[in-house]
């Protein structure tokens, strides 16, 4: 069960909790009240259209309709028997494998010489919670990220062994505010005049490398980089991380979709053109983007994608973009955490790679998200204070806010209550003449101003926060990493189940708190009480420490008000004397 079902069950049994006791007295309504419709099942909507102005995929110039990589190096044809013997190619002396190191203050990139691959990609502000040392992007059993193909008609020339040069060969090392640096690899074909040559241009305070170069000896075809088999695992939590792992395309008429790689089967093409397509983790991301720039094209042209190890969820992605007869191309990488002022940065929809919540209320959960996460940011820098003791803060700071709302509800469910016999004796009195009773009913509704869910609304509104903050912890590399108390990691379970312990506590006492004084108690309602908490628990414990701290918070502050209102609730209990219906 993954953690977005054991939320949303533990939504639905709290909110069935909160309606359940504030429905537990109203009257049966009448017949004649219910509505006899069937509810209508929700449409869903429409895909907005792509631009008007954009000609379909199949007229992109240089983008191609599908891409079809076959395996194996260049397809040779079947040799002619009465062509003349052909002297026999030189043989190659193979190249020894050397690393080369590009190095920034944010990064550190280890490149081969063979097939000018980035062979490991590790991030030096990140700390891995998987191994010793920084976030590393490249796994190891992995060949790693932009190994490049040519396929030109049908035909592919494979360079992700094949030895280039580099320059400067000692690598390079960046300094925070200064200039851009550019590695180069160079590969030229032994026996034809067919060249490819790479520029990765490095930026020290960015997670952004401009690549560019050219192909030589070719008229038009396609340069197809490698993404890799998913991201290394770095999260203590593998299951989750591994759940997270996915390509995603940024499609110029469908938008974005996203592809989990445990989904992927066989040998998978996707037709262009895209605005951007990436590999993301749970935190981090790699994305290609085109350029305009020397010669680049407007959209990158599809993606191939390829199972390698089905039980372990591993495929080997890779994207492909059209070069023309100039030879020359351009794209950009990001490789980064997935920090949203960041991916906005990108622009293009980029802070959309990961999602906040389910596409039907994605739309009215990413402004919560925002502004949580502003909220907990601003406590944090302006009180400097850790991220726990401000959870802390929001779970007190939530329920004052609220206790206007709050009283007001309890209020009308003390009105409510107080009309529970005046309703029993209408029930009971007219039970023989419906007619009668619903004109009675209708009357008392309007002198007492019933409502039987009027004590419920104001309780629902700390739901968009608790819902906000849960994504906020399942997405925000903010939180990633921050201990607090005993916890080692916010955004990861309570490792001791401590937390998870006490808010079924809190909930249970708050359960007992509103029950105890009343009148009438069905049994369901009791046993609500005694199994809703330990079922809390059980879902609660593998949910981030950092949304059960807050939720425990909420439940504690909400306790005196709980308190107050079974008070009130036992006067009026003491105090009524309903008056005698009239016949």
């Amino acid at each position: 069960m993954t953690s977005e079902v054991r939320f949303i069950l533990a939504v639905v049994l709290m909110l069935g909790v909160l309606v359940g006791g504030n429905l537990l007295f109203p009257p049966t309504p009448p017949e004649e009240l219910e509505d006899p419709e069937v509810a209508e099942v929700v449409e869903e909507a429409e895909e907005e259209p792509g631009p008007a102005e954009a000609p379909p995929p199949g007229e992109q110039p240089g983008v191609p309709d599908a891409l079809e990589v076959p395996d194996g190096l260049v397809e040779e044809a079947a040799p002619d028997p009465d062509a003349p013997e052909e002297d026999p190619e030189p043989e190659v002396e193979p190249v020894a494998e050397a690393s080369v190191v590009v190095e920034g203050p944010l990064f550190r990139f280890t490149f081969s010489n063979l097939g000018a691959r980035i062979t490991s990609l590790e991030l030096l502000e990140f700390e891995s919670f998987a191994r010793a040392g920084p976030v590393q992007l490249v796994g190891s059993e992995a060949a790693g990220f932009l190994g490049s193909r040519i396929v030109v008609e049908g035909d592919t020339l494979d360079l992700r062994g094949a030895p280039f040069q580099v320059s400067p060969e000692e690598g390079i090392t960046l300094e925070s505010g200064g200039e851009p640096q550019t590695l180069t690899f160079r590969y030229e074909h032994p026996t034809q005049p067919l060249f490819l040559q790479l520029r990765y241009t490095f930026l020290p305070d960015s997670y952004l490398v401009r690549v560019g170069g050219e192909i030589g000896g070719l008229e038009r075809g396609l340069l197809v980089s490698d993404l890799g088999e998913g991201l290394a695992f770095n999260e203590a939590d593998e299951g989750q991380e591994a759940a997270s792992m996915a390509y995603v395309g940024n499609h110029l008429q469908e938008g974005i979709r996203t592809t989990d790689l445990g989904d992927v089967e066989g040998r998978t093409v996707v037709d262009g053109p895209f605005h951007w397509v990436a590999m993301k983790s749970r935190y981090f991301v790699v994305g290609v983007f085109p350029s305009m720039e020397l010669g680049g094209a407007e959209y990158l042209g599809g993606i191939l994608a390829d199972v390698v190890l089905a039980e372990e969820g591993r495929a080997a992605v890779a994207v492909a973009q059209s070069f023309g007869s100039s030879g020359s191309f351009a794209f950009e990488v990001f490789a980064g955490p997935q920090d949203y002022a960041l991916l906005s940065e990108m622009g293009r929809d980029f802070q959309e790679v990961n999602p906040v919540g389910w596409g039907f209320i994605r739309p009215v959960l990413r402004p919560f998200v925002g502004i949580i996460m502003w909220v907990l940011v601003f406590f944090h820098q302006t009180l400097d204070i850790g991220y726990g003791y401000v959870l802390i803060l929001v779970g007190v700071l939530m329920r004052l806010i609220l206790f206007p709302l709050n009283h007001k509800a309890m209020r009308a469910q003390l009105r409510n209550m107080a009309v529970q016999p005046l309703l029993k004796d209408i029930q009971t009195k007219y039970k023989d003449q419906p007619e009668k009773m619903q004109k009675e009913l209708m009357k008392l509704y309007k002198e007492h101003g019933f409502n039987p869910l009027a004590g419920c609304w104001p309780m629902l509104l700390p739901w968009p926060v608790l819902i906000a903050l849960f994504f906020v912890f399942q997405n925000t590399i903010e939180l990633r990493g921050v201990p607090f108390a005993w916890l080692p990691d916010l955004a990861a379970s309570d490792p001791f189940y401590v937390l998870p312990l006490l808010l079924g506590v809190s909930m249970f006492l708050l359960q007992w708190v509103s029950l105890r004084t009343m009148e009438e108690v069905a049994p369901q309602m009791k046993m609500m009480m005694w199994v809703l908490p330990v079922f809390m628990v059980v879902i609660f414990a593998n949910l981030p420490s950092g949304l059960n701290l807050y939720y425990l918070t909420a439940n504690v502050a909400t306790l005196p008000q709980s308190w107050w209102i079974a008070r009130e609730r036992q006067k009026v209990q003491a105090n009524r004397s309903p008056a005698p219906v009239e016949a």
